[in-house]
């Protein structure tokens, strides 16, 4: 097949998801009075009278060019209420969130505006307009929290805030995901196409994601300056491979400058910097080199080792000529004037070529008002029958009229002032989630039905209840709030007593009205103190009986403990011989662990006639108890010292551990010179089976995969944190986690377990695992830790993501029958860093997953297999990834709202061959960049 073929090919089969991405394309022409199909690009508008019914159109006299979505726009009220358009979203997708802002010339003219720009609540932008017929363009790269998201114009200083344009850009996959994405968003300081044809920028439909490239040749004041001798402008009619993670359109790349002696320089400006950025460079070899050509360079400014010592050499980094090679860098510090520059290396026979450029921001998520005050505001609004005019965050950045907010982040709610606004129903259950509440202001509305349960707004100073239709009693606690000052609840239909505590003097409290709302009378409290003293004294005689009772029982029952004798199964906690276990010190105490006879288990396994596996130290048989109970009995085929260790270690750490993720121990049998572990049969076998077996019928959807990582984590995290001292298991690995009869796993095998001596953080002891799961750190310098288990479990969580085993062997083409050695945690890393997850799913899986589950375990993966174990992360922090990952999968996850830290990713996927750069310090709200 030809190359023109192929490409027509591709381009074929890229049609329908090019034409899904359009569809999904949000559009809005603010100030448009209809909607319409742009002519050049062909994508459709629609008008913002249809979403926001705020603020005027306002048509201006000099548009820019002849774009029609800059014929008009929208100016809203110079005021302190803010202005929000709502755009649908779908939650952990990523998105291109695009705002413009041309303000022309217009009939009523006025001072040029300065305003600020939000989305949600998070600070986006101070728009100052400086030149009627510039379009400023602010655009940011987020991660949708939930399934929508508000754009809101407030706070002028001077003007009226407007905006020209707002759209929205759905991304694919991973585009754009960084490490922080969940505290973080992107804002687009500049996307730059190096060697354009012309002045216009490049965009949809060129590039199918519509981002907006600006050229080189921009004439704007100070864009770029600072040219180095012999830059030429270069560019191709063929075809570029873009199949990276950014796909930047072909276009742009297929243009490029080249330093013909030697440097590439320019000086770009960064509005908003000096700031945290994450900046990517873009290069495709565009000239046919000779045999004994080769362009290679470095960057020289700005000035940063690890960065600047790595060699770029184009057709080597992007597997040949014509493919984008797309290094980045996660987490860099730039100042406001960005100078770079890149030379070419000695032995280079080209000067250095640069394709495009994009620099974003890094910018600090605001925190959304507690979202469970959000509900009860929204279940208050539905009782009004009126429209509300109040959009957005009811906090961020301006409260809505009738709400007052707490200083704290997220920000709670501490008055609501609903007094006269017609409401009508019944006052929503939902208040009681508004902790933060001081004053309840709903009064003179049309109010009916009882009070809700509002026990929990212990804050409440101020409750004005009065000019309703409420009937029911005044509930008692409301008496204990221990700061209310103002009681309101004249002119109700409420009845029964009025609580006691709330006729106390320094309370302000208005009861009339209600008809059927009395004090409670002398007479009855005597009654009530009289019953209250006669309860206590029959309470108090039961009490003395039922102590004597009980130590009469436990006198009986210790009698009958010593008489007892019977032929039950588990005659003794004794071995029958003791040149082991006694020897061992640590189990002859009573209650160690039950122990069977060999006559029963030879009886239940039918004479060990049922092999059904092979654990740490021999065989294991199936069997049955006479009571009905299956098990798997583990013979001990290794008799020497070290066999002998590892039974007494099986034996002492099971009878005082106890965990439904951890596969119980029955009983144990020393006897004849045998020993034998006695324990609940799984009937599903290893997890190995399921994963690496052959038969078809055992193959485990992502679902089922995640629910037996996270059992057999928590398995594990109860090992390192609930035992004291904590357990170190030393060998997890797939036929180390074995699946009972309703798939639930359960960690086995403790043959080679280490307690962690409490006043030590590691073990010192002689490496001990199974090849592919071993922690290297431990192998080299034989100091046990937790974190081996962790390392071990990423490589269970590999297996999991891919179906790979630990170590396989690649056949060559040769026929030799010899190949290379792989390793699913090195094969992996570099996928995963590359950005490329789809390589490593499991081919049973590949179309029935959602990637941005399987992009949660592979973070997390590639974090417990970190080389230093300093590195990894904690099981507890593992078991909230494959939480989140299964919420992800069942389409349930809810951003968390509350502020409260989560595990760092790992992800380094668009570093490349650059730089690993390490996860930032997120204290207080800022990146500060480290290397390593």
């Amino acid at each position: 097949m030809s190359f023109v073929s192929q490409f027509l090919l591709i381009f074929l089969c890229l049609i329908p998801s090019i034409l899904s991405q359009v569809t999904e394309f949000t559009s809005i022409d603010c100030g448009a009075t209809t909607s319409y199909t742009d002519n050049t690009t062909g994508l459709p508008w629609i008008s913002d009278s249809i979403t926001n019914n705020q603020g005027i159109s306002v048509r201006l006299e000099n548009t820019y060019g002849n774009s029609q979505q800059y014929q008009t726009r929208r100016d809203f009220p110079t005021d302190n209420k803010k202005y929000c358009y709502t755009l649908t979203t779908q939650e952990r997708r990523r998105y291109i969130v695009r705002a413009t802002f041309v303000y022309g010339t217009s009939v009523s003219g006025g001072t040029y505006p300065k305003f600020q720009l939000y989305l949600d609540a998070t600070k986006w932008s101070t728009v100052t307009v400086m030149e009627s017929s510039r379009v400023y363009v602010n655009e940011m790269i987020i991660r949708a929290q939930s399934s929508s998201i508000d754009v809101c114009l407030c706070c002028a200083t001077t003007g009226s805030p407007f905006i020209s344009t707002l759209e929205m850009r759905p991304l694919n996959l991973s585009m754009y995901a960084t490490d922080y994405e969940d505290d973080f968003y992107l804002k687009v300081a500049q996307r730059v196409n190096f060697g354009a044809p012309s002045q216009e920028p490049i965009r949809y439909p060129d590039d199918p994601y519509d981002r907006i490239w600006e050229s080189d040749l921009d004439r704007r004041p100070n864009f770029l300056v600072g040219v180095a001798p012999g830059t030429e402008r270069i560019n191709t009619t063929r075809n570029i491979n873009v199949n990276t993670r950014e796909y930047p359109p072909v276009k742009v790349m297929q243009t490029a400058v080249v330093g013909t002696k030697g440097s590439l320089s320019y000086r770009l400006n960064l509005e908003d910097f000096p700031a945290n950025a994450r900046a990517y460079a873009y290069f495709a070899e565009i000239e046919d080199l000779g045999v004994n050509e080769t362009r290679k360079f470095k960057m020289e400014q700005p000035y940063m080792p690890d960065y600047s010592n790595a060699v770029v050499n184009i057709a080597e980094n992007a597997n040949g000529s014509y493919t984008l090679y797309e290094p980045s860098y996660m987490n860099v510090t730039l100042d406001f004037v960005l100078t770079f520059s890149f030379v070419k290396t000695r032995d280079s026979t080209r000067g250095p070529l640069l394709s495009a450029m994009e620099i974003s921001r890094y910018v600090n998520i605001g925190a959304k008002t507690d979202q469970q005050d959000v509900r009860s505001l929204n279940a208050l609004r539905l009782l009004s029958q009126s429209e509300w005019t109040d959009e957005g965050d009811p906090c961020i950045p301006t409260n809505w009229e009738w709400v007052t907010c707490g200083s704290s982040s997220p920000p709670r709610i501490t008055k609501i002032l609903l007094s006269g606004k017609n409401l009508k129903g019944e006052i929503p259950p939902e208040l009681k989630n508004m902790e933060g509440l001081t004053e309840l202001w709903l009064d003179g509305n049309s109010l009916n039905g009882t009070i809700p349960d509002i026990s929990n707004l212990v804050n409440l100073k101020i409750l004005h209840l009065e000019n309703n239709q409420l009937t029911g009693h005044l509930p008692s606690y409301v008496g204990s709030f221990p700061y209310l000052q103002e009681l309101y609840i004249q002119n109700n239909s409420l009845s029964g007593e009025i609580p006691a505590s709330l006729l106390r003097g320094n309370l302000t409290f208005r009861y009339e009205g209600n008809p059927r709302l009395r004090r409670a009378t002398k007479t009855r409290n005597k009654l009530v103190v009289g019953t209250s003293v006669g309860v206590l004294a029959i309470l108090f005689v039961l009490s003395i009986s039922s102590i004597l009772l009980l130590c009469r029982f436990r006198a009986n029952k210790k009698k009958s403990q010593r008489n007892e004798k019977g032929n039950s199964l588990r005659t003794s906690t004794r071995p029958l011989t003791g040149y082991s276990i006694a020897r061992g010190g640590s189990l002859m105490d009573d209650g160690v662990a039950y122990y069977i006879q060999l006559s029963d288990i030879e009886e239940a396994t039918n004479s060990f006639s049922k092999k059904i596996g092979k654990g740490s130290f021999g065989p294991v048989y199936y069997g049955k108890m006479k009571d009905g109970k299956e098990v798997a009995v583990k013979t001990m085929a290794d008799s020497s010292s070290h066999g002998t260790k590892q039974f007494i270690t099986e034996v002492a750490l099971l009878s005082r551990i106890h965990h439904r993720n951890l596969v119980p121990l029955i009983g144990y049998c020393e006897e004849e010179h045998q020993r034998m572990l006695v324990y609940e049969y799984m009937h599903n076998g290893t997890l190995r089976d399921h994963i690496h077996g052959s038969d078809n019928q055992k193959h485990l959807d992502w679902l089922a995969r995640l629910r037996i990582a996270e059992d057999a984590a928590k398995g594990l995290e109860y090992l390192h944190t609930g035992c004291n001292p904590s357990i170190i298991h030393r060998d997890v690995k797939t036929s180390n986690i074995l699946l009972d009869i309703n798939m639930r796993a359960k960690v086995s095998d403790f043959g080679l377990s280490r307690q962690a001596e409490e006043d030590l953080t590691h073990i010192s002891s002689v490496a001990r695992g199974t090849v592919g799961y071993l922690d290297p750190e431990y192998y080299a310098n034989q100091q046990l830790t937790e974190k081996s288990d962790v390392y071990s479990f990423g490589v269970v969580l590999l297996e999991l993501i891919s179906g790979r085993k630990p170590v396989w062997t690649e056949e060559c083409g040769s026929g030799s029958g010899s190949g290379s050695d792989w390793s699913i945690v090195h094969w992996a890393r570099s996928l995963i860093r590359k950005g490329d997850v789809l390589s490593i799913i499991d081919p049973t899986m590949a179309g029935t997953v959602k990637i941005e589950s399987i992009w949660r375990i592979a973070e997390v993966a590639i974090q417990c297999v970190e080389q230093h174990s300093s590195s990894r992360p904690r099981m507890q922090e593992i078991i909230l990834a494959i939480q989140d990952a299964t919420k992800i999968e069942k389409g349930t996850d809810k951003v968390d709202t509350s502020g409260s830290s989560k595990a760092q990713s790992s992800r380094k996927t668009l570093l490349t061959s650059f730089l690993d750069i390490q996860s930032p310090d997120l204290s207080n709200g800022s990146l500060y960049p480290s290397a390593r």
